[in-house]
């Protein structure tokens, strides 16, 4: 005896749409979810944008001459000169992938940076740039030896570079 499928005449399938109307539900919203656009054309532009970000070099020396500029409009200061001392050189710190194989003669670990796909080839991804942090600093300008020029130097360069003022030493110059 041979078993033959027999399509359903329509009151049996409209019988059993009403029986399996919410699975079907669900199964609708879930295909339309996955056909929604998800965004990941922002990611992908967030990634650029960090890898952008990442090319910006710190340069010590515009950072020294913008602050002589800076400080030489306060009045009293006269011509103003910056030298800054750096403690730790910029850090990247990309993203990576670690896998861990056990085998019979112990575990290894392995680490491969994580690349992305940009238009002049691959980069890597970066999750977070650290600047330089400060040593100290030493201000000379022309109205060096007034205590409220000093005052105020050495005020303005903890608040621009998180320098303690302890660590920071106003000169007269000429």
């Amino acid at each position: 005896m041979k078993l033959q499928w027999k399509p359903p005449d329509g009151a049996k399938l409209w019988k059993l749409l009403d029986q399996y109307k919410y699975v079907l539900i669900v199964i609708a919203a879930g295909v339309i979810l996955l056909l929604w656009p998800s965004g990941a054309g922002e990611k992908k532009q967030k990634a650029e944008a960090g890898a952008q970000s990442s090319q910006e070099a710190f340069d010590l020396a515009a950072l020294e001459e913008k602050l002589s500029q800076t400080l030489s409009k306060v009045e009293g200061a006269g011509r103003v000169s910056v030298t800054l001392t750096v403690k730790s050189g910029m850090e990247q710190v990309l993203a990576s992938d670690r896998s861990t194989s056990v085998t019979e003669r112990g575990s290894s670990v392995e680490e491969e940076t994580v690349l992305v796909d940009s238009g002049s080839g691959q980069e890597a991804v970066l999750l977070m740039q650290r600047y330089p942090t400060f040593q100290g600093a030493l201000v000379v300008c022309e109205g060096g030896d007034n205590a409220e020029i000093r005052l105020l130097m050495a005020r303005a360069v903890s608040a621009l570079t998180g320098i303690g003022t302890d660590r920071i030493t106003v000169c007269k110059g000429g």
